[in-house]
């Protein structure tokens, strides 16, 4: 019988997401491409006509979204690359005995479960682990 740590990824117990983003959680998440082009239209219509703004500032501000939107994008195609990789090493660990890092729960594994907070461990013995850094694992 061997036993072996798992090496912490990158990430892993941070709450990675279920199938669906987790950029709907913040404020820039809420807002998308045509919601801020409403806002611009807004902005020109309530300007000072005498007190113009400098149209650059419209390009910048235009700019600086698609920077960010890009941004929110690339993170939650790195958050699902992240459960993948989670989801094929627990898939590895089926038949095998884990014990959390505490050493509080422990069991055989026959699944595991995406959450919303992230990968779970299906216990044999009905016990439910978060897939976290940490965990022991027995080979049978």
């Amino acid at each position: 019988m061997s036993i072996s740590s798992i090496p912490p990824l990158a990430g892993a117990g941070q709450g990675a997401p279920a199938a669906s983003p987790a950029s709907g959680n913040n404020a820039l998440g809420k807002l998308d491409y045509s919601a801020f082009l409403r806002l611009l239209v807004a902005q020109l219509k309530n300007q000072d006509p005498t007190k113009p703004m400098d149209s650059t500032q419209y390009m910048s501000q235009l700019a600086s979204y698609a920077n960010v939107e890009q941004n929110i994008r690339a993170n939650d195609k790195l958050d699902q690359v992240l459960l993948a990789v989670q989801a094929a090493h627990a898939d590895n660990l089926a038949g095998k005995t884990v014990t959390s890092a505490d050493g509080s729960i422990s069991g055989k594994v026959t699944g595991y479960e995406i959450m919303n907070d992230g990968l779970v461990l299906i216990l044999e013995n009905g016990g439910r682990l978060p897939f976290d850094p940490g965990l022991t694992v027995q080979a049978p």
